[in-house]
């Protein structure tokens, strides 16, 4: 393997994990939009 190979396999495997530990890390707040949303009648039948 080339010395430049070997670089940029170094330098993808560390953003990887740089993005892995930003994902696991990283605290989304939840949605707080409540949805309502009306159903007809005819959808669900007897």
């Amino acid at each position: 393997m080339s010395r430049f190979a070997s670089v940029l396999l170094v330098l993808l495997l560390l953003v990887l994990c740089g993005g892995v530990v930003l994902l696991a890390s990283w605290d989304l707040p939840a949605p707080s939009k409540a949805v309502e949303k009306v159903l007809p009648d005819e959808r669900f039948p007897r």
